[in-house]
Parts: C-alpha cells; sequence; structure tokens
C-alpha cells in the first residue's frame, strides 16, 4: 500500500474538493472527504470482517501515514479488549490477532473507559501503561487511539500508529474519530450479519439431527435394554418396543392401539393402572418393585417409572413408562440376604471365639508367667501397676531371655486398650528394606511385588497397642518415621502421599544399651528420648535366685503336661544346680532346660544331667547353695530305689514353696485374692494357690476373709 507523506489535515470537517491547475493536487479536505465516502461505501458493501477492514485500511493509508493500524472489541463476558484485526508492517512478538488488553491498565483500555481519543505524540516520554512500553520495544514512536461508540454504547478501540514521533496532531484525532463513528456502524453491522450466520448454520445442523434423529428413534427405542412403552390420554398404546414384546410375550402388532387394562388384566388388579393415571395428571411416579405373572407363565420382577408425556406446547398428551426387568437383581438379592445370614451366624460365632480366645491370652500371658516374688520382680510388677493405666511410652530394658515380651502383654492387659489388639513386632527379624512397609504398609505398586495394598502393623494395632521388640535394630530411616508417629500420630504409607492417622500405645523393648548405640550414631537421640519416656528394667534372673525354685516347677507342670508326663518333683541336687547356675539366657535358658530335662528323665522326678548344666561352684557358693557333688546315679534315687536323703542343713522344695507362701499369706493378713491378696503377689491364679495350699496341708487362717 502507498503511504501518505502529509503531515495531516488541517480541517476537522470534510471540505469540497479543490483542483489546482498548475499541478493537479487534491487538498487536504478533499482527501478526507473521499476517504469517509470510501469507508462509507465499504460498510455498505462489505459485511465480512476480512474484506471490512481491509477496504477501510486502504482508505486510511492515504490520508493517515500509519505503520499499524488496529481494532480492539470489547469481550463483556471476560471484561478484556480483544484485537480482532491488525494492518502493520512492523514485527511484534506480542501483538497478534487475539491478543488481550486489560481495560483498567492500557491505553487502550483509557480510550475505552473514557471514551475520548488518545494521543501520545511521543510514547518514549509519554507512556504510563506496560503495553505502551512493549510498543516501545517494538519500534513505535507516536500513536492515537480512538473509541468506537454506536447509540453511546462503547464497543472497542481503533487505532493508528507510526515509528515517528509527532507524526499525528488533533487534526487527526478529529478526522480519526469521525472514521470510527462509520467504523463502529460497521463492526455492528458484522457482527449481526455472523450472529445470523451462525444463527442460520446452527438451524441447519439442529435440523439434520432432529432429521436424523427422527429416522432413527424407532431403531434406538427397539435397541435399548430396558422397557418403553408411551400412552395415549386414554391409555392406549402407542409405542411398545422390542423389550417389551420379549418380556411379554406379546407382539406390538397385537397391542398398539388397544386400551392397556384389556390387554393384560393384571394393570388394574395390582393397581398399575391407577399409578398411570396419577402420570396422566403430572406426576411423576416410580412405585415399588411389584412381581408379576405374565401371560406366558413367567413370573417376572419389574421396576416401573411413569411420567406425563407433553407436546410441543407443555400439554399432557399421555405417559411414558419405563419398565426393567430386575429378577435376576431380586434373585441374587435372595442368594445375598441368605448368605449374610450365614455370615452372621459365622461372625457371632467368631465373636464368642474371640472372646474366649482373649481371655486364653490373658490368662496365659498376664503376670502368670512372670512367676516369682523375690524383690527386684516384685519391684518391676510395682512399676508395671503404676504405668499400665496410662497411655506413656514404656521403653522396656533387660537382658535377653528375661520376659521382656510378657512385660509389654501384662502393661497392655491392664491398660484401657486391652480390648485392642496388641500388635508386636520383632525389628530385628526385618530386613532393612522391608521395615517401613512392615510397619507403615504400602499401596499396589510402591515396589516390585506390591500386588496389593498392605495394612503396616501400626495401621493394624489402631486403637492399642504395638509392641516394639528389639527396636535397636531398626534403619536409621525407619527411625525417622516412627518419631514422627509417636510425636504426631500420624505416617503415609510407602508409595502413598495420603497421610493415615492413628491412635497407638507404643511400648518398646531392647536388650542393647540404646545411649551407647546414640553415641555411635546408630540409633537417632530423638528418637531415643522419645521412647524413654518410661523406662523400665526387667532384673536377669541371677538377681533372682530365690524365683527359681517355683519358675523351675512352674515350667516342670507346663511341660509334663504338653509331653504326658507325670512329673512332680525335682531332685534335690537339680535344684542346687539351678541354683547355682549363672543363666546368662535368664528365664528362656531355665524354660529350655526345664523342657530338654523333661524329655530326658524317665520317672516322676526332673533330674538334670551334668552335660544338660554344667556346674559353677564359684557361683553356687556366692549364692549360699551347697556346693555341688558327683551325680546321683538312678535319676537322684539311690540302689533301693527311695529318693535320696537331703544334705544337713538343706530343706526340701516343699518346705520352701510352704515357707513362701505361708510369708506372702502372712503380709496379706490372709487375703488371697484381690490386687493385695497373697495370689497376686506370688503371681498366681487364686484358685491356684488354693490349691496348692491344700496339698502342702496349709490351714485357712482365721482371719483369711477372701
Amino acid at each position: 500500500m502507498s503511504r501518505s507523506s502529509h503531515s495531516g489535515p488541517q480541517a476537522v470537517v470534510p471540505q469540497a474538493v479543490e483542483v489546482i491547475p498548475s499541478t493537479g493536487r487534491v487538498d487536504a479536505g478533499a482527501e478526507r472527504y473521499r476517504t469517509l465516502l470510501e469507508i462509507n461505501n465499504a460498510v455498505i458493501s462489505n459485511l465480512t470482517r476480512e474484506a471490512l477492514f481491509q477496504a477501510i485500511a486502504q482508505a486510511l493509508h492515504r490520508i493517515v501515514p500509519f505503520d499499524l493500524s488496529a481494532i480492539f472489541l470489547h469481550d463483556p463476558d471476560r471484561n478484556v479488549l480483544k484485537l480482532f484485526l491488525l494492518e502493520s508492517s512492523l514485527h511484534s512478538a506480542h501483538l497478534v490477532v487475539g491478543w488481550e488488553e486489560s481495560p483498567e491498565k492500557s491505553g487502550v483500555g483509557w480510550a475505552f473507559r473514557n471514551r475520548r481519543p488518545l494521543l501520545r505524540r511521543d510514547l518514549t516520554r509519554e507512556r504510563e501503561y506496560p503495553t505502551e512500553t512493549l510498543a516501545v520495544a517494538d519500534g513505535i514512536r507516536s500513536s492515537v487511539i480512538v473509541p468506537l461508540l454506536v447509540r453511546g454504547t462503547c464497543i472497542g478501540t481503533l487505532g493508528v500508529a507510526s515509528v515517528t514521533v509527532n507524526r499525528y496532531g488533533e487534526a487527526e484525532v478529529r478526522f480519526l474519530q469521525e472514521v470510527a463513528t462509520q467504523v463502529a456502524q460497521a463492526v455492528e453491522n458484522m457482527q449481526a450479519f455472523e450472529a445470523m450466520q451462525q444463527e442460520v448454520a446452527r438451524r441447519r445442523q439442529a435440523e439434520v439431527a432432529l432429521r436424523e434423529m427422527h429416522e432413527f428413534s424407532q431403531e434406538i427405542i427397539n435397541g435399548a435394554s430396558e422397557g418403553i412403552i408411551v400412552y395415549d390420554a386414554a391409555l392406549r398404546y402407542v409405542v411398545f418396543n422390542r423389550f417389551m414384546e420379549e418380556l411379554t410375550g406379546k407382539r406390538a402388532e397385537e397391542v398398539l392401539g388397544r386400551h392397556a387394562p384389556e390387554v393384560f388384566p393384571f394393570l388394574r388388579e395390582l393397581g398399575m393402572e391407577a399409578e398411570l393415571r396419577r402420570a396422566l395428571q403430572g406426576e411423576v411416579v416410580t412405585p415399588p418393585d411389584i412381581s408379576i405373572r405374565m401371560p406366558t407363565g413367567r413370573e417376572v420382577w419389574e421396576s416401573n417409572r411413569y411420567g406425563p408425556h407433553r407436546d410441543a406446547q407443555g400439554n399432557i398428551i399421555g405417559v411414558i413408562a419405563l419398565v426393567s426387568d430386575i429378577t435376576q437383581r431380586k434373585q441374587a438379592e435372595e442368594a445375598l440376604r441368605a448368605a449374610l445370614a450365614e455370615v452372621q451366624q459365622l461372625k457371632n460365632r467368631l465373636q464368642a471365639e474371640n472372646v474366649y480366645l482373649q481371655e486364653e491370652i490373658r490368662g496365659e500371658h498376664n503376670f502368670v508367667e512372670l512367676v516369682g516374688g523375690s524383690p527386684p520382680l516384685l519391684a518391676t510388677l510395682r512399676k508395671v501397676e503404676q504405668v499400665a493405666p496410662t497411655d506413656s511410652t514404656v521403653l522396656v530394658t533387660g537382658e535377653t531371655g528375661t520376659g521382656k515380651e510378657l512385660i509389654a502383654r501384662a502393661l497392655h492387659s491392664r491398660s484401657a486398650r486391652r480390648d485392642r489388639p496388641l500388635v508386636k513386632v520383632d525389628c530385628s527379624a526385618i530386613s532393612a528394606g522391608l521395615a517401613e512397609s512392615e510397619l507403615f504398609g504400602h499401596v499396589k505398586g510402591a515396589f516390585t511385588g506390591a500386588l496389593e495394598r498392605r495394612a503396616g502393623r501400626f495401621e493394624l494395632a489402631d486403637g492399642g497397642t504395638v509392641f516394639l521388640d528389639e527396636v535397636g535394630e531398626l534403619p536409621l530411616e525407619t527411625q525417622v518415621k516412627l518419631l514422627r508417629v509417636l510425636q504426631e500420630g500420624e505416617f503415609e504409607p510407602l508409595g502413598s502421599s495420603k497421610t493415615v492417622r492413628v491412635d497407638v500405645r507404643v511400648i518398646a523393648a531392647t536388650n542393647r544399651n540404646l545411649a551407647d548405640a546414640v553415641q555411635a550414631g546408630r540409633f537417632r537421640a530423638d528418637l531415643y528420648y522419645r521412647l524413654n519416656v518410661f523406662p523400665l528394667e526387667v532384673p536377669p534372673l541371677r538377681e533372682r535366685r530365690p524365683d527359681i525354685p517355683q519358675l523351675a516347677m512352674f515350667f516342670l507342670a507346663r511341660f509334663a503336661k504338653k509331653f504326658g508326663k507325670r512329673m512332680d518333683r525335682v531332685s534335690q541336687e537339680t535344684m542346687d544346680r539351678l541354683m547355682a547356675y549363672p543363666w546368662p539366657g535368664n528365664i528362656r535358658e531355665l524354660q529350655n532346660i526345664i523342657e530338654r530335662a523333661v524329655i530326658l528323665s524317665p520317672g516322676p522326678v526332673l533330674d538334670l544331667g551334668r552335660d544338660l548344666l554344667p556346674a559353677h561352684p564359684g557361683l553356687a557358693a556366692e549364692a549360699g547353695a551347697p556346693q555341688q557333688g558327683p551325680p546321683p546315679t538312678n535319676g537322684g534315687q539311690g540302689p533301693s530305689g527311695v529318693t535320696a536323703p537331703v544334705p544337713a542343713g538343706l530343706t526340701t522344695l516343699q518346705d520352701m514353696e510352704r515357707r513362701h507362701i505361708l510369708t506372702a499369706l502372712e503380709q496379706s493378713r490372709g487375703v488371697i485374692e484381690g490386687p493385695r491378696g497373697a495370689a497376686r503377689v506370688l503371681g498366681l491364679h487364686p484358685n491356684t494357690l488354693r490349691s496348692r495350699m491344700q496339698k502342702l496341708g496349709i490351714k485357712r487362717t482365721a482371719h483369711d476373709i477372701s
């Protein structure tokens, strides 16, 4: 396109054309007038946006020099000004068709909001908005932006810009405003034309869709997976699809046009006709499921829905019914009810068995196995009684085999969580790679082989207690997650970002010195202090030597019953050796020794061979037990088969047990049962204590109130 070298016309309104004979030039007013006429002709003859704005740009080029012209139109739904058409000889990275500017933060927006022209003679000095800074970067130095007004409403802006400073003045502003008036009218006509074209296209699409729907409606109805029936206002059949033919055994030709209750009398007998008439009154009816015997003799369960059928004006002209065959579902529900009843019976049985099992566990794992009455054991049990009702974290320490798990079970059984599970985790038996999954669970796909979601031990113990045996063996990375559970009661399963909250009491146990492990960097100091809220040390068996006879008799009774042997005594020599031995494996070692001895002893008296338990004279003397001599023959009996005589200065095991029970009765003032009774002190069931008293000939005193 040609560009004018004029500085711009000076007149505000179009003037008559004045021809100068010597040069043949036309004055500026005439040129403006011709331009307005061309724009007016473009408005009349062009309704498409491309043709319209091309004609406007060509006309403007002759009277207003510019390097860029643009029309922005307002989008009222989003309240933005969108670049609709662009005529430019400049290269701009941002100013392309579709570019949007804010009415509040741009020069285009200022002209739009204020409905006044905006003249920038030198953008490098006059710019106010970020978009004008971008324009300067594109090389633009001056611009004019005028509003597009139609009947008092601003629909957008028309703007021109130049790379030359002071290219435009007031004359160009007035002229562009006149052009904008015609352009605004043209834009409105164009938008109306486009809207009309869109409406025509929409109607054509609707007509095509309606025709296609009409052509295939019958096929769709017949292919439906449920029954479709249309009745007229007199309840005569208008539509009866293939599903209904198969359900009832009646063909559509047999029923169309006939009164429904005459075709199927059960409609009246079962009250379905009344429900159809309610739909004729405008009500949507969903009656209960119903069982119907069809003319074919087949028993069918139906789920029906009735609604009014209206014409285009909304008048009710009949009823539309949707019918579903739910026979299989009803049969499945019946089977499910029977299965649920059976499951409930099994559940009740399982609950009863669980109650029994819980009682068995309590009877087996509470203080019963914590046999003895030595001061170190009694001091430990008193601490158990003190801390058990609380939710404090307990760290049980002690050598291997001292009964740390029994202490944990006693803590749980005497807490408010005793009706919830006690979940044991042997930390030393879990590989480092599986520790986190074992404790906190994992989701499907968390690692190779994770084929399904698995709940961890903490999730299983929610509401109950987790017993972390050998907690010092946990990997450092797992210790971090354990610390979070202790502090916040929450964790994420392996491979999941979902937080799981749990209410769990933690009891930890270890035979290591965790303080040394902290110093060596193998155990986190913060986790150690969080676990060591209530430290509880279980004394080793060598510090509980007075309990050894009672423990030996306890294990003797258990294994004799287990192996079907009649054994109720321990030879004196065996007892002396048991008392003298240092028991590095503690109670577990004693239990194993007694089990082996029960297996190997042929008679009713338990006797240990020297190969089962080596002698330790020094310890025996230190413990006050006699030095061991050579082992007796014949299982601790003399040649005549009678029990060997007791050495001078010693008493029998029964005498020791009798004195132990009498001492406990004296301390409890003759009370057998209760929290301060002799049975609790001795760690025995009250009935067991009474049985032992009867066997040992201990009479109940006058002040026995149990």
